[in-house]
């Protein structure tokens, strides 16, 4: 379990980071001019019958077309003139839904021109970014459909995205499979990339490690392809932020996992050391900094917590941080031995989790069933509602967390 703030505060946290790099002034309590670009999307956020995604809404609209052309009976061959004029007409349909969902978008939160916190703060102070292109009161028409979207803060080209994705994956031609969660989560993130590449607004890049950068439980070793292209990035003078739930207090033990990239920069002929500078490490999902330090032999350094909480964390009281951690601790401690789970539970200084001993297998039912007895019991505690957290599942080797992650 790991404290920190919801989405909103999570990225004035990444806003901050990125003034740590680069220096800039820090504007405290306004958003950012433009949301954080995560290399994984957070695919489950919450399993509450209610959290109607917009993934889950524009999949719903993608499986009409499907079940009206994808003719799964007829006999066909593979390679035949029906079979691709039924493909042809599929896409056609696919890529009028996602041209529909684009111009909903757009409607619903129009981007702003790339301005400076300053002037970002400024323009936003009594009109939000939120359904900014009219400042009309009440919802956008995509906010009725979708109650839970939040607002956009890039250009979001999704008709663009879908033909790309359609040309890698063959979405269109699938005739048993409809499109499924990961295709339109593939296609929000090629819009988002394409968005920010077509505006030349990107500042500050963050990524997950566990299977994003390199694969579960594993560590960033110096043959991964993905080195490069991060190297490229910082050549380029922007910022990167790896963010992982990791919740190590110590630099080696993140040297230990990002070893080939942080040896790489050390030793780039191409970096500055101003482009050096531009990576951080945020660890236990914003609660441990630490940024580039060709001086330390881990190369990386801590940043102590007061050069970057923000103005709401400061108000966090110790004492309600313990009894929280108290809460969901003896939550799982009951949970685990109602499922009869062969797991040990590892207490942090802002986290507390549970993972499985000797390598035991627990299943997928038995961690959700977890995470939902403990995000049901640390929200009905008055200490829940006074700090921010979250309760989520990680994978089969790593502890369950509860962290910042709450929908706002």
């Amino acid at each position: 379990m790991q404290l920190c703030g919801g989405h909103g505060l999570m990225n004035q946290i990444y806003l901050r980071v990125h003034q740590i790099c680069s220096g800039w002034r820090l504007v405290p309590n306004r958003p950012s001019v433009s949301a954080p670009l995560h290399g994984r999307a957070l695919l489950e956020r919450w399993k509450r019958p209610c959290a109607f995604t917009i993934h889950e809404w524009i999949k719903g609209l993608l499986a009409v077309p499907f079940v009206l052309h994808s003719q799964p009976t007829a006999v066909y061959q593979e390679h035949g003139e029906n079979l691709v004029a039924i493909a042809a007409d599929t896409h056609q349909r696919y890529a009028e839904i996602f041209r529909d969902v684009e111009n909903l978008m757009r409607d619903h939160s129009t981007p702003l021109p790339r301005l400076t916190s300053a002037k970002f703060a400024s323009l936003t102070q009594n009109n939000p970014v939120h359904h900014i292109k009219t400042g009309a009161p009440g919802k956008s028409k995509l906010n009725h459909l979708v109650p839970t979207v939040g607002s956009f803060f890039t250009p979001l080209p999704l008709e663009d995205a879908f033909k790309y994705q359609d040309s890698q994956r063959f979405i269109s031609r699938r005739r048993f499979v409809a499109p499924s969660f990961n295709d339109i989560r593939l296609i929000l993130n090629s819009a988002q990339l394409l968005g920010l590449f077509r505006t030349s607004g990107l500042d500050l890049v963050t990524f997950d490690g566990d299977v994003t950068l390199y694969d579960d439980g594993a560590c960033l070793t110096d043959d991964n392809p993905v080195i490069p292209r991060l190297i490229r990035l910082l050549q380029q003078g922007r910022k990167i932020g790896i963010v992982t739930a990791a919740g190590y207090t110590e630099a080696p033990k993140y040297y230990e996992r990002l070893k080939g990239l942080l040896d790489a920069v050390h030793s780039s002929d191409v970096l500055t050391p101003a482009n050096r500078n531009g990576l951080v490490v945020m660890g236990g999902e914003s609660n441990f900094l630490f940024r580039y330090d060709h001086t330390s032999p881990d190369k990386l350094t801590y940043v102590p917590r007061e050069q970057w909480l923000l103005e709401e964390m400061h108000s966090w009281q110790e004492s309600d941080i313990t009894q929280l951690l108290d809460i969901a601790e003896s939550s799982l401690r009951a949970c685990a031995k109602n499922l009869n789970l062969p797991v040990a539970v590892l207490r942090k200084d802002r986290a507390v989790g549970v993972y499985p001993l000797d390598r035991t297998k627990v299943t997928r039912e038995q961690w959700e069933e977890t995470v939902l007895v403990v995000q049901n019991t640390v929200e009905r505690s008055v200490v829940g509602t006074r700090l921010p957290f979250c309760a989520f599942n990680g994978t089969i080797s790593q502890p369950l967390l509860v962290t910042h992650y709450r929908p706002d």
